[in-house]
């Protein structure tokens, strides 16, 4: 006999677009519990799990607030109905919430102003996280995503079941795992298991029943515009088909994704349980990294199952070839499939993978101290160095004209370095040891090539640290105080601290615009060091780890990606939140090839 021992969800809020799986818990005839997902084609002891799921469906229609997802709404923008900005949004559940929403939620009426003036129409901007239409903002429901299933056809038919004292139930899903739709934005969902006879297909003992809260639309932010910074007398923001069909740029994307390991709930507390599910984060991360569009995706912090199971199937639907690197495991204790690391895809249309390189500075580490350490002090050398960092350098030819007619034929190469580097803070001089390493390895890919570089990724350091100036500058001053911390004394002679790579951080060129909207991104750089004022912004930290750095004599920048301000936040929040599903932003830059001259 088989026997349900406990039915339960990992989160009591269900969201439009994210899978439910309910976790059951069941007795063997022999005693023994166990957690499979017994089907009628796998029968345990002679029996199945049959499953069942309702939509309960309420006379009285309930609106949700666009804040607090988990309220009911009270009270509706009628400036965003005017405007046709997607009903969802227009819903608050308390004056005071409206008030405190309205710095970011004016910005959706600007946008809306904005869009009808320059195109004439209600659209919004063709680039940015999703496709708003209806109420439910770029969400998977019925009608947008015909795959979608949740039954035995490709759209469950929603039959009614019973009705009772003015609600009506409707039997949705036929399979363990649920995804809500728009049609369940604010009603109860009910989860039904019971055990079947395999042979007589009758149902052995009482269902097992959850219910849950009312399920809400995921939270969307306003789209995240690209802002020319290239050219003049350029429009303000970028039409995206005309970005792909401009011959010889590609965009690159650098996001550190939050590996689920570290999305705690002990460290970012502020931020709803329900948004910090990996369930949630990852359909939310996946929308947001496709909705940019870029043809070649750097991520950090992507632990080696996600990458598997998630990351790689789904972005190879929509065009990509992926790439892994997963830290080593020498201080990581944890589960070996959890260790997260750097993955690097790019579209198939547009670029062919050449080669691949990968630097584990664990390695580099061991390298090091047999050549300088005292024997004596190797082992306090190797705790202080092995940290399981590592780099992702891939070699790419782009399958696009770069050359125009001067060049006919010759293959464009680029390279691009993906990294995350150590994150302690009083780490300086590894931080710094890391970096200088892998400079000195593209040095080398650098020298057997004429080839672009890009280098992107978390270098966990901010603007002006020692790490930051030897990428931005080529060279670090001897007398900067960063280089006072150097216990092994592995970063001496400082004149060693050298690159000849001409890098340039690409978001410092909107420190060289002036007018438009590349003047409103002005304001949210910090003019000392010409780089964003954050990339990183939680309640205990908030400025630059992220960046991008780009070979300036074979490569310029056409347009970035807008960055974040804290009128882009909601109020008294940090990330990650419901409407960005990491604690880093994402980074993005179109570049153009410079033209080759013949040797």
């Amino acid at each position: 006999m088989l026997t349900v021992l406990r039915v339960h969800l990992p989160s009591d809020i269900p969201i439009v677009g994210c899978e439910l799986t309910p976790y059951v818990l069941l007795k063997r005839a022999d005693k023994s519990v166990i957690t499979d997902d017994v089907t009628e084609l796998n029968p345990i002891d002679g029996h199945f799990l049959r499953y069942k799921w309702y939509r309960v469906q309420s006379d009285k229609k309930v609106a949700v607030c666009s804040v607090h997802p988990a309220e009911q709404a009270t009270l509706q923008c009628l400036g965003c109905v005017k405007a046709k900005i997607p009903v969802a949004k227009s819903y608050h559940c308390s004056p005071k919430c409206f008030s405190d929403a309205w710095q970011h939620h004016r910005v959706l009426h600007e946008r809306a102003a904005s869009a009808v003036n320059e195109n004439g129409s209600e659209d919004e901007e063709i680039f940015g996280r999703f496709n708003s239409t209806g109420s439910n903002v770029g969400l998977s429901t019925s009608h947008s995503n015909p795959n979608l299933s949740n039954g035995s056809t490709a759209v469950y038919p929603a039959t009614v079941t019973q009705r009772s004292g003015g609600e009506t139930w409707f039997e949705v899903g036929c399979y363990k795992t649920y995804t809500p739709t728009a049609d369940d934005i604010g009603h109860v969902l009910k989860f039904e298991c019971v055990v079947v006879d395999a042979e007589t297909k009758l149902a052995v003992g009482p269902a097992n029943t959850l219910l849950t809260s009312r399920v809400i639309p995921a939270p969307s932010p306003s789209p995240r515009r690209l802002i020319i910074v290239g050219g003049i007398d350029m429009p303000g923001h970028l039409d995206l088909d005309g970005r792909i069909s401009s011959a010889g740029t590609f965009t690159v994307l650098s996001y550190n994704i939050l590996s689920d390991t570290y999305a705690t709930s002990e460290l970012y507390s502020y931020c709803p349980s329900w948004a910090l599910s990996w369930t949630y984060r990852r359909q939310n991360l996946l929308r947001e990294i496709v909705g940019y569009r870029a043809d070649i995706v750097c991520l950090q912090e992507v632990q080696s199952d996600h990458f598997e199971e998630f990351f790689a199937p789904e972005l190879d639907k929509h065009g990509y070839q992926a790439l892994f690197k997963r830290k080593t495991a020498e201080v990581f204790g944890g589960n070996i499939n959890s260790i997260d690391g750097c993955a690097t895809f790019f579209r198939r249309d547009r670029f062919s993978h050449v080669k691949k390189y990968e630097v584990e500075f664990n390695k580099a580490a061991q390298s090091l101290t047999d050549a300088l350490v005292p024997s004596a002090q190797k082992k306090n050398a190797l705790n202080r160095l092995v940290k399981d960092n590592v780099a992702l350098i891939v070699v790419l030819e782009a399958k696009f004209n770069n050359q125009g007619i001067d060049n006919p034929g010759k293959r464009q190469l680029v390279c691009v370095a993906n990294t995350h580097v150590n994150v302690h803070q009083e780490l300086k001089d590894v931080k710094l040891w890391q970096v200088h390493t892998l400079l000195k390895g593209l040095e080398k890919i650098a020298a057997s090539a004429d080839i672009p570089m890009l280098v992107c990724g978390d270098f966990n350091s901010v603007p002006g640290s020692a790490p930051h100036t030897l990428l931005a500058m080529g060279k670090v001053d001897p007398l900067h105080p960063d280089l006072a911390i150097d216990p092994l004394g592995i970063l001496r002679p400082a004149a060693k601290l050298t690159h000849q790579l001409p890098l340039v951080s690409a978001y410092s060129s909107f420190a060289r615009v002036g007018v438009g909207l590349g003047l409103e991104q002005r304001r949210r750089m910090d003019p000392a060091t010409n780089e964003p004022i954050f990339t990183n912004c939680t309640r205990d930290f908030i400025g630059t780890h992220d960046y991008i750095f780009y070979s300036a004599d074979s490569l310029t920048v056409e347009s970035l990606l807008e960055l974040l301000d804290e009128d882009s936040l909601r109020k008294d929040t940090a990330l990650p939140s419901p409407e960005w599903s990491s604690d880093h932003i994402a980074l993005l830059a179109e570049f153009r090839c410079k033209p080759r001259t013949r040797r």
